[in-house]
């Protein structure tokens, strides 16, 4: 694989992870009950770690002579994490979370994989870093839908 394919990763996963954090801040404003707070909490926590990952991506977008991509060039595609009519449907934000943790695992291991073929150690080191924060993120999530899978 090329230092192209490096940035262009790199790229779709800085797009991914301000989506993200657009999705995760609106639900964790729109969501409404009791079963909703810890999930709110969580997002509201994940926003911030969310929008680190985006700011690493884009620093090592610059490091190789590139640029993080600016609004123009974003097209939104978590459909799935848009915030729900009923606003107290807690199991379709986790679903729509799981499925955003799934997406960025897969960039992820395909960037790990595509750096170490074009011989770039720092983009892999960060990729894995962040791999690892995004299957933490879906390790919690998955609780959450066993535990509110009866409500």
């Amino acid at each position: 694989m090329s230092s192209n394919q490096v940035i262009d990763l790199l790229k779709k996963a800085y797009n991914d992870e301000m989506e993200t954090v657009m999705n995760y801040q609106a639900l964790s404003i729109v969501l409404d009950g009791i079963h909703a707070e810890e999930i709110k909490e969580s997002l509201q926590q994940d926003v911030q770690e969310e929008l680190g990952h985006a700011e690493q991506l884009g620093q090592r977008l610059k490091q190789l002579d590139s640029s993080p991509p600016g609004s123009e060039e974003f097209v939104a595609h978590q459909d799935t994490l848009q915030p729900p009519a009923d606003t107290t449907d807690v199991t379709s934000v986790i679903d729509g979370v799981l499925d955003a943790e799934e997406d960025a695992i897969n960039t992820y291991r395909e960037l790990v994989d595509a750096a170490e073929a074009a011989n770039d150690p720092v983009s892999e080191d960060l990729a894995v870093t962040l791999l690892a924060d995004e299957e933490a993120h879906r390790t919690e999530f998955r609780g959450f839908k066993k535990e509110y899978k009866g409500n």
